[in-house]
């Protein structure tokens, strides 16, 4: 009988009485004791089974679970008899900065303070008798919400010397969901504050703390050692590149054919393949997403289910402020293709605005682009440099994107959507009417740079636009964008894949008074540019007849669009 389905159950300990759906990992423990690491950073996507990884370490060493060996019987990790013995033997620290998403520094202060104040009270017994001095007494009592800085950035590595007298043994910590409020800080403005606190507090707790016998850093990036690890030398970092620990987070492809033949759904194999598969980590390729494919069992129906779990505010807003070569590889993304990019898995928050390749790590480590080749080039001096090909990792993220895609004109999508509907039909005077008012609701949107005043090329806007257009309009064209052609790179062209479509050309121009004296001409430009620069070579050289090429100049000035049309 298939067991039952536990939606959003993260507690090993519940799973396993409760006997719900489970994928044995339990051999995780074993690598990562054998390896013998100080402190371990381990970087996985979102609902990736990080924080049921950490339950179930917890719930084997801590000393609280002692009498529990009944939680891991039957698992990999209980088949050795060395294990067995080790099993609750260790005081365990146990942390989770997962809902640390306050609006500002001053509050995720007091948010951490308020964990930090549990974590005290959980442990009281320890002011009993005579284990602490007088003056260690009156630092617990300090530990509360609104404590000092100097004493939060401390409490974990205090209460480590308590717990190491009390039971004359040095302490495991983990440390869940490190990351959470860097991230809510980057978005929010107040990174810069965050790092020292950051800082201090990780140093005094894995790198100065003479009572750690070990400790699991669990997160989504891997945020960069000049920033917050930089005293951190005893930091083994494992990423979704790395070897260590591939196959124990996710499912693998052998384990996915036990689910699906204990829930006799084995008729959806391709089908879930398609949605939830591609996830590669170290060599080990075909990972399943678990979230996706727990709620697919309980629903026994794909959908989007990963993609919406939580917010994706900081990866669209990456996207929709990136420049236009970032949107031109997105695109290219968006029809199958892959990326070939250098770029380093540390993520420096404080430069996402400055590093063209930190969207690529981001999306990368969050787990919606995968690897598909990694290799080190250059000319054996010091050149050598790791590249990376990347691509959409499965059908679910691109539907994600999709959607994202569309929130970006959530202000004007009747109009957008009109806009479109006049487009397929020629409708010139109804495009300029609704491209007027998408631009006037959406063209700040896009415009994000740090001096929107100066709109030298509204690029944000327009490669914004050609990315609504490619969702909307996938089925009927396939859609390019900032390629060469005849003799220059056009704009955007609409190739289309039905024979009852004409291509489209379009070319966007910002007005230039000194050049043109209105609107119309810098439309009438556009155009002359298309025919001169023959951006309709390709076009034709696939077939497509002259008079079933179309020619859209857009020009720009200020929000005001006009949109000229004529067949060359």
């Amino acid at each position: 009988m298939a067991r039952t389905i536990g939606i959003g159950k993260q507690d090993f300990e519940r799973i396993r009485t409760n006997d719900n759906f489970y994928v044995d990992k339990t051999r995780f423990i074993k690598e990562w004791w054998e390896r013998e690491d100080d402190v371990t950073l381990i970087t996985r996507p979102r609902r990736f089974g990080k924080t049921l990884t950490m339950s179930m370490v917890e719930k084997f060493f801590s000393l609280k679970y002692a009498d529990r060996g009944d939680l891991f019987e039957g698992l990999f990790i209980w088949e050795e008899e060395k294990y067995r013995k080790l099993q609750g033997t260790y005081p365990v620290i146990s942390l989770s900065f997962a809902n640390v998403k306050e609006k500002n520094y001053e509050m995720t202060i007091q948010r951490i303070g308020q964990l930090l104040a549990d974590l005290y009270n959980e442990h009281r017994f320890l002011l009993e008798g005579e284990l602490l001095s007088e003056e260690e007494k009156r630092y617990y009592l300090s530990i509360s919400m609104n404590m000092p800085e100097v004493v939060a950035t401390m409490a974990v590595h205090r209460m480590s010397s308590f717990l190491s007298r009390y039971y004359k043994k040095k302490v495991i910590i983990l440390l869940d969901e490190y990351d959470t409020p860097m991230q809510e800080a980057y978005v929010d403005g107040y990174w810069d504050e965050l790092v020292s606190y950051t800082r201090s507090l990780f140093n005094a707790t894995f790198k100065t703390n003479p009572y750690l016998e070990c400790g699991i850093m669990a997160g989504i990036t891997r945020v960069s050692r000049e920033s917050v690890f930089s005293d951190l030398n005893n930091l083994k970092v494992v990423t979704t590149t790395s070897e260590e620990y591939a196959d124990c987070f996710g499912f693998t492809k052998e384990e996915m054919g036990f689910i699906l033949e204990e829930y006799s759904l084995c008729s959806k194999a391709e089908e879930v393949e398609q949605w939830y598969d591609g996830f590669t980590f170290g060599k080990v390729r075909d990972i399943y997403n678990p979230w996706s494919i727990v709620n697919f069992l309980d629903r026994r129906e794909v959908g989007l289910y990963w993609a919406n779990t939580s917010s994706n505010s900081l990866v669209a807003r990456q996207i929709q402020e990136g420049d236009r070569n970032l949107k031109v590889d997105f695109e290219n993304l968006m029809q199958g293709g892959s990326l070939k990019v250098q770029l380093d898995e540390q993520i420096v928050y404080d430069r996402l605005k400055d590093d063209e390749t930190a969207i690529w790590s981001l999306l990368l480590a969050s787990g919606y682009l995968k690897m598909v080749d990694y290799r080190i080039e250059g000319n054996g001096y010091d050149c050598w440099r790791p590249v990376y090909e990347l691509s959409i990792t499965n059908l679910e993220v691109k539907l994600m994107f999709r959607s994202m895609i569309h929130n970006w004109f959530g202000t004007a999508a009747s109009d957008y959507n009109d806009f479109i509907q006049a487009l397929l039909k020629k409708d010139v005077d109804a495009m300029n009417e609704y491209m007027n008012r998408v631009a006037m609701s959406v063209f700040s949107f896009f415009d994000t740079g740090k001096n929107p005043a100066q709109r030298a090329e509204p690029e944000r806007f327009y490669h914004g636009f050609v990315l609504g257009l490619m969702v909307d309009l996938a089925d009927s064209y396939d859609i390019t964008s900032n390629r060469g052609s005849g003799f220059g790179r056009y704009d955007v062209v609409l190739f289309p894949k039905k024979e009852n479509l004409d291509a489209v050309v379009i070319e966007f121009k910002v007005h230039n008074p000194r050049k043109e004296k209105s609107l119309e001409e810098t439309v009438k430009a556009a155009i002359t540019q298309i025919g001169e620069k023959q951006y309709c070579e390709d076009l034709k050289r696939k077939g497509i007849e002259p008079q079933r090429i179309r020619c859209l100049g857009f020009a720009f000035e200020g929000k005001k669009v006009l949109i000229g049309e004529e067949i060359l």
